[in-house]
């Protein structure tokens, strides 16, 4: 009968130090693996080896690591702009590509309408906006603000564009069945109105018009 060698524990490889970076890391591989609905701080624990206590240190709860990841995953998008390019055009482009990058990831869309992604990509995110408004003529206050705006905006549209790819979402014919049965005593305009209006158009036709709405508010009106 052999006896088996007992090994050290002291002979294992060491743990890395855990640091923000490994965290984002770890989140994008679980994400990439599991999907973004599968995303919590044990899940991110398991995949580094340590406990969820260890990463609260980092991130205080899953929203932040959300907001975290979304900068990782801007490292993906086209942030340069050559002055070819108008800059309203470029502006749009930019936008949608946001969009469509938190489209893909329906929770990191809904994260981040109440959490500003941190970390260098969204920074440099932000100064693309601001270098493409100051080139449309609009100022520090405005731009500021307006930018605010434009990420909303995204926020929000990716939110709801992912949830009715999930299913989860409301339908278009539901919103229409309810504005149908509007009451001719109680809503006497919406009852004579075209109801059709409220869901013609593509998603992508309405959000270009939305941002379109935007842009011109943010570069007529005066701080």
């Amino acid at each position: 009968m052999t006896t088996r060698t007992p090994i050290s524990r002291r002979e294992r490889p060491a743990k890395p130090a855990l640091s923000r970076e490994a965290i984002v890391q770890a989140a994008l591989l679980v994400l990439e693996r599991d999907g973004a609905d599968k995303l919590t701080i044990r899940r991110v624990a398991d995949e580094l080896d340590t406990g969820p206590a260890s990463l609260y240190v980092y991130v205080k709860n899953v929203t932040v690591l959300h907001a975290l990841l979304v900068d990782g995953l801007l490292a993906n998008l086209d942030l340069a702009w050559e002055d070819e390019e108008p800059w309203r055009e470029r502006l749009h482009r930019v936008v949608e590509d946001y969009i469509n990058l938190l489209t893909a990831h329906g929770n990191l869309a809904r994260s981040a309408m109440f959490v500003w992604p941190d970390g260098p990509h969204y920074l440099s995110l932000i100064d693309l906006l601001l270098r493409l408004l100051r080139s449309g003529g609009v100022a520090d206050k405005p731009a500021a603000w307006g930018i605010d705006l434009l990420l909303q905006h995204a926020s929000v549209t990716a939110a709801e564009w992912a949830a009715r790819a999930s299913g989860t979402g409301q339908e278009v014919g539901e919103l229409a069945a309810a504005l149908a049965s509007a009451d001719p005593q109680r809503q006497q305009t919406l009852a004579t109105f075209p109801t059709a209006a409220f869901t013609q158009g593509t998603p992508e036709e309405r959000h270009r018009w939305a941002l379109d709405v935007l842009l011109d508010g943010i570069t007529h009106r005066r701080p």
